[in-house]
């Protein structure tokens, strides 16, 4: 590399396909300079780690965790086999099998005090900012997890956030609802139990159709880990100061809250319910070339084909639907609109394909979830990667607090005006 503002030529390592930052700071102007840095508003071409965990290639739509392409995974596994796979990183035997469901169904329940916890905020709390709340609030009832160096408290504290996450789920969304808590069901499966405790009512016994549980556990699937993205990140961010894992992953719930990220499937719900109808797609996809409309559930960040993602859950929407009862009007519009979208230049010379959130929200509103429970779904389902990426960070040769550098804009060497000057 040679330095523009001396002349002077250094040379600098390349390692599958990366510099390390810290080989910069030797290009210097003069002794006491501090060294050259990277700047990269929103790390949109920086790598923070090494990570076995998922990979994806988005200019050709693959996405793989631990090798094995989702398209496999969500047609011939479950979400407990697949969060055995993201965080062991191999597929289980049948013994390994049934003592990982064991352990995850044994761990389902929640400490009495948690639904104190969840009773002390108001009817209308988001229920997103309960789940960050209680999540955090574990991390109390666990002291021990603090202990990150053991490695069998690691395990029973992965085994108890991926057990306990759809709990406190539904007991925020119950509790927005006003209606009283139900606690899990051991003898249904990981899905099945989830759906009862939301929607369980006074029948003896929930018995969730297996079309709905079957596209649920595939969502969950899809949404199980999606690399270095703003709540992973997140996660080994609050992680690296050796944080539990109960606070690294409210970590990952929170960044899943901001509505960039998490709340990309409400988004598509309200775009689809100000179109309300197939004829009026044309004027919208004017407003959209014109600047005034933004397509939304089309694009994405690592993406530039179709989401492999939303070409799987797509393939459910009609079953829940059936299943449920319900027609959905947005349906029709959303099907039209992608035929249009995609049958447009404007569109695929600018890589705008639908991505996973385009199909969820349907999937979610004809369950009869509220659109404010969205990202709660999602949280359940990034469980096992937010604590594969804690795991993996903890086990990193490279291990080192996080403690990005910046450009510093403000003034300098600036007098203080007592008070009466001002």
């Amino acid at each position: 590399m040679t330095d523009n503002r001396t002349g002077k030529s250094y040379d600098v390592e390349i390692k599958d396909g990366t510099v390390k930052a810290m080989d910069l700071r030797q290009i210097k102007t003069d002794d006491e300079d501090f060294g050259l840095m990277t700047y990269d508003p929103g790390f949109t071409n920086t790598a923070s780690c090494r990570s076995a965990v998922t990979y994806i290639d988005g200019e050709k739509g693959i996405l793989e965790h631990r090798g094995i392409p989702i398209e496999q995974l969500t047609e011939h596994s479950n979400f407990l086999e697949v969060s055995y796979l993201v965080l062991h990183g191999h597929l289980p035997t049948q013994k390994e099998y049934d003592e990982w469901v064991y352990d995850i169904t044994h761990h389902t329940y929640v400490h009495e005090m948690i639904k104190r916890f969840m009773d002390g905020f108001r009817h209308d709390a988001n229920p997103m900012g309960m789940l960050l709340a209680s999540v955090g609030a574990l991390s109390t009832f666990y002291p021990e997890a603090r202990d990150t160096s053991d490695e069998f408290q690691r395990y029973v504290s992965a085994v108890r956030l991926i057990a306990k996450m759809p709990t406190l789920a539904a007991f925020a969304y119950r509790h927005s609802l006003g209606l009283p808590y139900v606690y899990p069901d051991n003898d249904l499966t990981y899905t099945g139990n989830f759906l009862s405790m939301l929607f369980k009512m006074a029948e003896p016994r929930y018995e969730p159709d297996p079309r709905i549980e079957k596209a649920l556990d595939v969502l969950f699937i899809l949404h199980a880990d999606h690399e270095q993205n703003c709540s992973a990140a997140a996660v080994r961010v609050v992680g690296s100061a050796i944080n539990d894992p109960f606070t690294s992953v409210a970590a990952g719930v929170a960044g899943l809250y901001g509505p960039s990220h998490g709340g990309a499937n409400v988004a598509v719900l309200k775009m689809l319910e100000r179109i309300k109808s197939a004829d009026n797609i044309p004027d919208f996809l004017q407003s959209v070339k014109d600047g005034n409309e933004r397509l939304m559930g089309f694009g994405h960040r690592v993406y530039k084909n179709y989401d492999p993602r939303a070409r799987i859950i797509r393939g459910h929407v009609d079953e829940v639907l059936e299943a449920t009862g319900k027609s959905s009007p947005l349906l029709d519009v959303a099907i039209e609109l992608e035929k249009r979208a995609l049958d447009d230049e404007y569109f695929t010379d600018r890589k705008l394909y639908p991505n996973v959130d385009y199909w969820s929200g349907i999937i979610y509103e004809a369950m009869g979830i509220p659109t404010d429970a969205f990202t709660v779904m999602f949280a359940i389902g990034r469980t096992p990667g937010w604590t594969a990426q804690w795991m993996e960070l903890m086990n990193d040769e490279e291990f080192r607090i996080a403690r990005p550098r910046q450009i510093y804009t403000g003034p300098r060497q600036t007098d203080y005006v007592p008070m009466g000057e001002r």
